[in-house]
């Protein structure tokens, strides 16, 4: 969208909530009183699965978001749109698809009294207007976009690639709390920075929080590599069995979720980079740890340690927060939602080999058997719509308002977060931007469940990268299909894990399924 574009956006907010300031003014301000309103984080993992997590039965020690779990609520069932940017751009916008006339949550907290705040990761899809950037929607942000090439710099002339703003930042002009540059850890230091800007003012906060972790490159910090390496030596059979039984005893999962068995070729849809092949045919397809050699054990363990140390530092970052927020007495006051971009990523986009993964100076990625790990007891990864790459842990806390220990059956969708913030913060959703209707919001509000009550249900839900890798979810079946082949059938509310295809047996339903599919598209984009 060009600049005038947006201008006119900007305006045409206003003119409906009939609250802009003066010209010359800088802030626009619906209510004066704002202290009593909820403070908001949201915090959004990347490429991390289902059971990465401790309270959803990982090993992984992530005791942070673990305290937040058990005093909070945990879904059993929670979708994305299973790859980054259209996760992203659904979040932030509450649409499955829409045009110039999409609005960032963000820019609706702003009327409503809210100081914005983004740090981190920024990706979007094509159809997102440039009025929904960072740059433009939030107050604060501090932000990079797509895949930045590293977690730790690789030395200290690395190219531009991130932002404060509109400002293009050189090295030395980011601000590190630390000697150790490692990009989690300043996500942090500037998030926490802006929140002071937002106490100055007196004034609530929205904080979204894209941590780049754990997508590739596997960089961690050296204290957390070592706390790991050798845990993992037991194989990812024996680790996705534990997290398995481990589910089944905190009753986040019950017996119909069954254990998915692995393909034998668990990767069959992405290609990779023609260098290496001897090295290169193993990593997308699931072998016996009992078969490999000892040599490749000790390079998997290492691989997975690394893995597992950008979680466990993300979740020491969470707790930095956490005690900011006790710290200025706004932990009872504050909502915090834990959601990932999509299930964890089993792509082969590494680079030399001869640089194990860890250091600034390496550049690898996750083997798929380490990925469907993380998405046990799901088969499948990121971009499909199947269970292993739609359905991720998600997580609210908020003393206030949320029960303890809980876990809910009800089905959500990232799309529902956008309707649920402007109910908590008490912000309105314009019917029309000047003369043009907005896009309806696609989603519903899950302050209802949080409250320990029940919602309807939505009528669908949709997910996967696109229509190669499409899922469609309403009522108790769901349609899915992997690259453009026939969709599959499945009776999700007893069968969640996908064991059994129904597609040949229940012909009628099928058919209706995909004929309810194409009208809810047409729908959405027309």
């Amino acid at each position: 969208m060009k600049k005038s574009s947006y201008l006119i956006t900007i305006l045409l907010i206003c003119v409906f909530y009939s609250s802009c300031t003066r010209p010359g003014d800088k802030t626009i301000y619906v209510q004066s009183s704002t202290t009593d309103k909820p403070n908001i984080i949201l915090i959004m993992g990347d490429d991390i699965g289902y059971s990465d997590l401790g309270s959803y039965g990982s090993e992984i020690e992530t005791p942070e978001l673990d305290k937040l779990a058990e005093n909070g609520i945990r879904f059993r069932t929670f979708y994305n749109f299973a790859k980054c940017e259209v996760s992203r751009s659904s979040l932030l916008t509450g649409l499955y698809k829409g045009d110039e006339r999409s609005i960032n949550i963000a820019s609706l907290l702003k009327l409503n009294g809210y100081e914005t705040i983004h740090t981190g990761k920024e990706h979007f899809a094509n159809w997102v207007p440039e009025s929904v950037y960072a740059k433009n929607a939030f107050d604060h942000s501090f932000y990079f976009w797509a895949i930045n090439e590293f977690h730790i710099p690789p030395d200290s002339t690395f190219e531009n690639q991130f932002y404060h703003g509109h400002q293009k930042l050189e090295t030395r002009e980011i601000r590190v709390n630390e000697t150790f540059f490692y990009k989690p850890d300043v996500v942090t230091d500037y998030a926490i920075n802006f929140i002071d800007s937002a106490l100055q003012k007196q004034k609530p906060f929205f904080l979204y929080i894209p941590y780049h972790v754990a997508h590739y490159p596997l960089q961690a910090r050296p204290e957390e590599i070592d706390k790991y390496k050798g845990r993992y030596m037991i194989g990812w059979d024996s680790v996705r069995e534990a997290r398995y039984t481990r589910m089944i005893e905190m009753g986040l999962l019950s017996a119909k979720y069954q254990l998915t068995p692995p393909s034998d070729n668990i990767n069959k849809f992405r290609g990779s980079p023609k260098s290496n092949p001897e090295i290169r045919k193993n990593i997308p397809i699931y072998r016996p740890w009992n078969s490999l050699s000892e040599k490749e054990k000790k390079d998997l363990d290492l691989e997975m340690a690394v893995y597992a140390a950008m979680i466990d530092r993300m979740d020491q970052n969470i707790g930095r927060l956490v005690q900011k927020l006790k710290k200025e007495g706004l932990f009872d006051n504050t909502i915090i939602m834990v959601l990932s971009d999509n299930g964890s990523c089993p792509y082969d986009s590494n680079k030399d080999f001869d640089i194990p993964p860890g250091p600034a100076n390496s550049y690898r990625t996750l083997s798929a058997a380490w990925a469907n790990v993380g998405n046990t007891p799901f088969k499948y990864f990121k971009q499909f719509g199947h269970e292993g790459g739609s359905n991720t842990f998600f997580i609210a806390h908020w003393p206030d308002k949320i029960e303890s220990n809980q876990i809910t059956d009800q089905p959500g969708h990232l799309l529902d977060i956008y309707p649920t913030l402007l109910e908590i913060s008490g912000a309105k959703y314009p019917d029309s931007l000047g003369h043009n209707p907005t896009v309806s919001l696609h989603g519903s509000s899950l302050l209802p469940v949080f409250e320990g009550s029940s919602r309807n249900e939505p009528d669908f839900f949709i997910s996967g990268f696109n229509e190669n890798f499409r899922m469609y979810r309403s009522g108790e079946y769901k349609i899915v299909r992997a690259n453009g082949e026939a969709w599959e059938l499945y009776h999700v509310k007893e069968d969640p894990t996908e064991m059994k295809d129904l597609a040949r047996d229940k012909p009628d339903i099928l058919r209706e399924m995909e004929q309810q599919y194409i009208k809810r598209k047409e729908e959405i984009e027309n």
